[in-house]
């Protein structure tokens, strides 16, 4: 560890993943910017994250990338990137931070070739054969004695010597887009701190419990609470949405694949309480200040829970008696389908001691 922080000028944080990493992420970010105000601090993201990134001033500017141009063919993956390489050299970088720890991540830390160099050690899976870590600082893989994923992104402040003063992600809605927020809401007949924001997708379908199960959920919770239930996420989430509101005799406002990331951190911000699967729009919900209850299956809730506010996570005991032996991928958290091993009535209890916990829903503590 360095005596003292650097006086580093222009960052580059590479953090290719989705968005509840860009959340997390965050936290990172603001540490930095407390820490030398006047640097020019540049994401690596991908390009449907990239208002959001800049917007809620994660980053003061953003380098992107598409993700389904580098999963398609080898010309198309040469092409994009060769063009985000030559994007991201048009900085002169001082400092760059390696978060996401793959085998294209260390080629960009290699061919910016920045003074200094973060990236983890151990790295998260082995170097392959020839291939070299370009860092020249190493991050431990957790920081700061914490086991959660946001101390593994908040190590490399401690590998810099950077000292720690925010220890979890905290994003705002931007002005305009409470008051686009509030309208949607009035056009439904929807009142601030009155509804349950519901999100039952997920990037993987191992992730997602069943929408069966959500709609049996939002019927007793909405039956017994009065709350109305606002199903949010992405385009194609609509199916999904569909079959829960086809599934439960409550009434429930659709917004699924309407809203803008930045739209729908405003209309959480809204709401009394978040339920949903381990996701993206389950980290942007704690980081907006909402009560979290959040569904897990094999993803430990101690590395990605909900943090810095009132949650209960939910995971069926392990270890699990598989209930998809031949869809399952186990041991890897991505391609394991435990979460659907939990049942109905955990899921409204919890809602049901979340909701009594906080009484009313409280102003975030900065």
């Amino acid at each position: 560890m360095q005596s003292s922080p650097a006086p580093f000028r222009s960052i580059l944080v590479i953090q290719t993943k989705y968005i509840g990493d860009l959340v997390l992420a965050s936290a990172l970010a603001e540490n930095l910017r407390l820490q030398s105000p006047d640097a020019r601090i540049v994401f690596l993201c991908e390009a449907h994250f990239a208002s959001f990134v800049v917007a809620h001033g994660i980053a003061s500017e953003v380098v992107t990338f598409r993700r389904d141009r580098l999963r398609g063919t080898t010309l198309e993956r040469g092409k994009e990137l060769y063009a985000m390489l030559r994007a991201v050299r048009r900085f002169r970088f001082d400092l760059t931070i390696d978060l996401t720890d793959s085998k294209t991540s260390r080629i960009i830390t290699g061919l910016v070739n920045a003074k200094t160099r973060v990236g983890y050690n151990p790295t998260e899976r082995p170097l392959r054969l020839l291939e070299r870590q370009p860092a020249n600082v190493f991050a431990e893989p957790f920081g700061f004695g914490g086991q959660h994923f946001v101390y593994r992104y908040l190590s490399p402040l401690q590998a810099l010597g950077i000292h720690l003063q925010v220890t979890v992600p905290n994003i705002q809605p931007l002005p305009f887009e409470t008051a686009k927020a509030l309208a949607l809401l009035g056009k439904h007949h929807l009142h601030p701190n009155a509804f349950i924001a519901v999100h039952a997708g997920a990037s993987f379908e191992g992730r997602r419990w069943p929408p069966e199960r959500f709609a049996a959920a939002i019927t007793e919770i909405a039956g017994e609470t009065g709350l109305d239930v606002v199903l949010v996420g992405g385009p194609d989430e609509r199916q999904i949405a569909e079959r829960i509101v086809a599934g439960t005799a409550s009434p429930i406002v659709n917004l699924v694949g309407t809203l803008s990331l930045e739209t729908l951190l405003a209309v959480l911000k809204q709401a009394r309480l978040f339920l949903g699967n381990e996701s993206g729009p389950m980290h942007m919900a704690a980081a907006a200040g909402i009560p979290v209850v959040g569904l897990f299956g094999l993803t430990p809730p101690s590395q990605w829970g909900p943090v810095g506010v009132p949650s209960i996570a939910l995971q069926p005991p392990m270890p699990c008696n598989c209930v998809a032996s031949d869809l399952c991928g186990r041991p890897e958290f991505s391609k394991a389908y435990c979460v659907w091993r939990l049942e109905v009535k955990p899921v409204v209890d919890a809602v049901r001691e979340l909701l009594s916990r906080t009484g009313v829903k409280l102003e975030r503590a900065i």
